[in-house]
């Protein structure tokens, strides 16, 4: 039986950076996205219970597939087994710069 992949998803969103992870990473139907679908969550029955990712697993309560900001996008990695979701607040004392994102237009300068 195939393995079935397991993805890492590292986003900036409002301030706050969000880890996921989700069975199924794809370039969007919609340009400029990131469509994330089948999204994993640790199991209920652990006995101790992250604050952090009881309020993703609230925050994605029922959402089957979400796009996600190709700018926001931090990494993306395949990894062997699922971790913990998390959301950590954005210090800006990182070294990750936001990719650029330019919008069509005329640049040359008009004089």
């Amino acid at each position: 039986m195939p393995k079935k992949s397991v993805y890492k998803i590292i986003f900036h969103n409002q301030d706050k950076i969000f880890e996921i992870y989700a069975r199924g990473v794809h370039h969007g139907a919609m340009f400029g996205f990131i469509e994330i679908e089948h999204l994993i969550f640790g199991e209920r029955s652990s006995v101790v219970v992250d604050p952090s990712e009881e309020s993703l697993k609230a925050e994605f309560n029922h959402v089957t597939r979400t796009y996600i900001p190709m700018h926001s996008i931090i990494r993306i990695d395949e990894v062997d087994k699922q971790g913990a979701c998390k959301v950590t607040q954005d210090t800006g004392q990182g070294n990750v710069t936001p990719f650029p994102v330019y919008t069509s237009g005329d640049t040359t300068k008009k004089t």
